[in-house]
C-alpha cells in the first residue's frame, strides 16, 4: 500500500504535464469505480448474499447503510479528491507527503477521543520518531507561506477528510467487505465528482493526450484507488485504524525514492537519515504498541 501510494505522487505529477489535474482525476475515479463494481458483480454472481459480507459473499445493503455510504462518498471521494488533487497541483511532492504524514496522529487522536481504540505509549513515541524523520526527509521544502500556501492548506484538508472517512467506514466494515464499502462509496462519490469538474473535463483536447498519460491514469486508478484502498481497509478491519495509519508514515520515504528514480530529483544525506528515522518509528509502533479496542461495558 505504501509503495503504491508513495510512487503515485510521481505518476500523478507526470500526468499533470498533459492533463488538467481534475480531468485526470475524473478519468481514474471513473475507471476505479467501474473496476470495483465489476469485482462486486462477479462476487455476487458466484456467491449468494448473506447477513455479514465477505469478499466472496456480499451482504445486503440496507437503506440506512446506503445513506451512510453516500455521506462517506462525499467526504472520502469528493471532498478528499478535490483537496488532494488541487493541493498536489499547487504545492510540491515534499509538502504534500509531509501533510499526509499527519494522518496517523490525527486518526489516532480522533479514534481515542471516540473511544474506539486505546493508544499505547510506544505508539506515540513511534509517531514522534517518524515525524522527526519526516521533517528531515521533506522539512526543508515545507513552508506555510508563499505561493504554496493554498496547496498546503488543501492537502491538510485532504488529511482531515481521509481521517473522517477511515473512521466512518468502521461500522460498515462489521457487515460488509472492504471491497464493497470502498467500491460503493467511491461509485456514489464519482457520480457527484464528475459533474463538479465537468468544465475541466470539457476544456481538455483529448485527441492530443498521449496514450502514455492515459495509461498512467488507468494505472493510478487500478492500483492507487482499487488495490491500495482495499489493502488499507483490510488492514483497518484486522489491526485497527491507528496501527494501519502508522504505515502511512512510509509514504514520504517512498515518494522521495520514486522522485529520485523517475523524476531525477537529487538524494541528500539529510533525507537518507530521515528515511531511517521514519522506518525506525514505524518499527517501534508495530513492535511495541498495544492498540486495542476498549472492552465492552
Amino acid at each position: 500500500m505504501t509503495i503504491i501510494w508513495g510512487s503515485n505522487f510521481s505518476v500523478i505529477k507526470s500526468a499533470f504535464r498533459e492533463l488538467n489535474p481534475q480531468a485526470f482525476n475524473s478519468v481514474r475515479m471513473v475507471v476505479a469505480s467501474l473496476a470495483f463494481l465489476l469485482v462486486m458483480a462477479v462476487a455476487r454472481w458466484f456467491a449468494p448474499r448473506t447477513d455479514v459480507g465477505t469478499f466472496y459473499s456480499p451482504a445486503r445493503v440496507t437503506a440506512r447503510e446506503w445513506g451512510q455510504l453516500a455521506v462517506l462518498g462525499l467526504i472520502g471521494h469528493v471532498l478528499y479528491q478535490l483537496c488532494f488533487i488541487g493541493g498536489l497541483a499547487r504545492t510540491s511532492v515534499a509538502n504534500s507527503s509531509l501533510m499526509l504524514a499527519v494522518t496517523p496522529v490525527l486518526i489516532a487522536v480522533i479514534s481515542a477521543l471516540l473511544g474506539h481504540e486505546r493508544i499505547g505509549r510506544a505508539h506515540w513515541i513511534g509517531a514522534l520518531v517518524s515525524s522527526a524523520g519526516i521533517y528531515l526527509v521533506v522539512g526543508k521544502g515545507f513552508h506555510l507561506g508563499g505561493s504554496g500556501l493554498i496547496g498546503d492548506l488543501l492537502m491538510f484538508g485532504a488529511v482531515c477528510c481521509w481521517a473522517v472517512y477511515t473512521l466512518g467506514t468502521r461500522p460498515l466494515m462489521e457487515r460488509h467487505s472492504p471491497v464493497a464499502v470502498t467500491g460503493l462509496s467511491m461509485a456514489l462519490g464519482t457520480l457527484v465528482y464528475v459533474p463538479i469538474v465537468w468544465s475541466d473535463i470539457r476544456s481538455v483536447d483529448w485527441s492530443r493526450v498521449s496514450g502514455w498519460t492515459l495509461g498512467l491514469s488507468v494505472y493510478s486508478a487500478l492500483f492507487a484507488l482499487c488495490v491500495a484502498y482495499t489493502i488499507w481497509y483490510v488492514a483497518v478491519r484486522q489491526i485497527g485504524s491507528a496501527r494501519t495509519s502508522a504505515y502511512s508514515n512510509l509514504i514520504p520515504v517512498v515518494a522521495m525514492t520514486s522522485a529520485v528514480v523517475f523524476l531525477g530529483e537529487p538524494l541528500e544525506w539529510r533525507k537518507m537519515i530521515g528515511a531511517v528515522a521514519v522506518l525506525a518509528g514505524v518499527a517501534l509502533t508495530r513492535a511495541g504498541s498495544q492498540v486495542t479496542a476498549p472492552a465492552e461495558e
